[in-house]
């Protein structure tokens, strides 16, 4: 008898053993396509003035399948949002109509749900509730439902929203067809509708996280990674910022401001929220315009290139940008490329870190930890001591004020 009891133990142990291994072991990674498009947004000039003017503006996407079969569609995977949003067959609107658009009768699998994540009842009528969403300057109508949902080779269950309006800006400029939301659970409509708290449930990933990696060149791959952290695009060690409060965003606390190296003391209270879904970066107005005092951008660009770093203190650490990326240079003109945005208390001051940031940075979300890393984003022709420079421990020796070098990405004509 005990044998076989030890049998048996055996038999479970191993049972259980499979089950861990087939279960939540999976990851993916997907390439995303970058399109630069002439976009206007305001910035900072000399003097406090808020501009606009058109930019080179980039933004990234990539594919993934919903329904039974499968139908592809380009999202752009935002951290700033927390509903995946796709155009539905129905939608007249002209900006659906220039998109890709979900055939609702060609998924066997699809069931239409209520947009407070109430699951369908059998046999009840389908809800006809509708939802609104905004999105800037721009709005999206849609209703719910709840599909299957694929990223490359990992796949879960989850509700989402088919648009049935979607107004023309900006909706009708973009190259992709949709917005996946990867903010954290209270920016989404249910928790039925955030995509990673799905993963989570169904255990489908190796680890409750993804990461983001973003160039500006052509010749290297951009990709978001879901279940795994990609060392080959770090060029330093992580660091690591926990959530720093509940609104949904993946917002941490910004200690500093530091220009040249040196600490500025004008943001004792700040916020930023890393969003992967915009192009820009933006701040505090008072924030701001202390930032171009002591940055002392001129404004014909004439000391352009002995122009500081630009940095935020952020979990014991500055991580810095560059000239390149925190100044838009026009004919003729620079300027801060920081949009002024001011939310009162609770919610701000609150910067937003945008793809100028995550160009430079490798940035990992912590959903199991609610926190996030950051990382020097690994580039063609980056030296140690470039990647020294943008990543620094408060208090270490390598904080001393320094000018900042010629980017790495910058061609040398400057």
């Amino acid at each position: 008898m005990v044998f076989v009891d030890l049998r048996a133990s055996a038999a479970l142990v191993l049972s259980l053993l499979f089950l861990q291994t087939a279960i939540g072991e999976d990851s993916t990674t997907l390439p995303l396509q970058r399109r630069v498009a002439l976009v206007q947004q305001a910035g900072a000039e000399a003097g406090g003035r808020q501009h606009s003017s058109a930019v080179h503006k980039s933004a990234y996407f990539g594919t993934i399948h919903i329904g039974t079969p499968p139908q592809a569609f380009s999202v752009v995977f935002d951290t700033g949002s927390g509903n995946l949003l796709i155009p539905v067959e129905d939608c007249e609107s002209e900006a659906c109509r220039e998109h890709r658009r979900f055939s609702q009768k060609s998924s066997s699998s699809l069931q239409e749900v209520g947009c407070d994540g109430t699951p369908p009842t059998p046999g009840a009528a389908a809800p006809s509730d509708e939802v609104t969403i905004t999105f800037g300057t721009g709005e999206v109508w849609g209703r719910c439902a709840r599909d299957r949902i694929c990223l490359g080779n990992v796949c879960t269950e989850a509700s989402f929203i088919l648009a049935t309006y979607e107004s023309d800006s900006p909706f009708s400029a973009f190259h992709f067809d949709g917005v996946l939301g990867l903010g954290l659970p209270a920016m989404s409509q249910a928790g039925a509708f955030n995509f990673m708290d799905r993963m989570q449930t169904g255990a489908v990933l190796k680890k409750g996280l993804f990461s983001v990696f973003m160039s500006d060149s052509d010749d290297e791959t951009s990709e978001i990674s879901f279940g795994e952290v990609k060392q080959q695009h770090i060029a330093s060690n992580l660091v690591w910022a926990d959530v720093s409060r509940p609104s949904g965003y993946w917002e941490v606390r910004v200690s500093d401001v530091f220009v040249d190296g040196r600490p500025q003391g004008i943001c004792p209270d700040c916020y930023a929220a890393v969003d992967t879904g915009t192009s820009a970066l933006a701040g505090p107005s008072s924030v701001i315009d202390s930032m171009m005092q002591a940055l002392g951008v001129k404004a014909d660009c004439s000391n352009y290139e002995q122009l500081p770093n630009l940095g935020f203190q952020i979990g014991g650490h500055v991580l810095n940008l560059e000239p390149r990326d925190y100044i838009d240079r026009l004919p003729g003109r620079c300027r801060v490329a920081f949009m002024k945005l001011d939310l009162p208390p609770p919610r701000g001051p609150l910067f937003v870190l945008g793809i100028p940031f995550l160009q430079k940075f490798y940035t990992v979300y912590d959903v199991e930890r609610k926190r996030v890393g950051f990382g020097v984003a690994r580039h063609a022709g980056q030296s140690s001591a470039d990647a020294k420079a943008l990543l620094v421990e408060v208090g270490s020796a390598n904080a001393a004020p320094a000018r900042a070098l010629r980017s790495f990405l910058q061609p040398a004509s400057g």
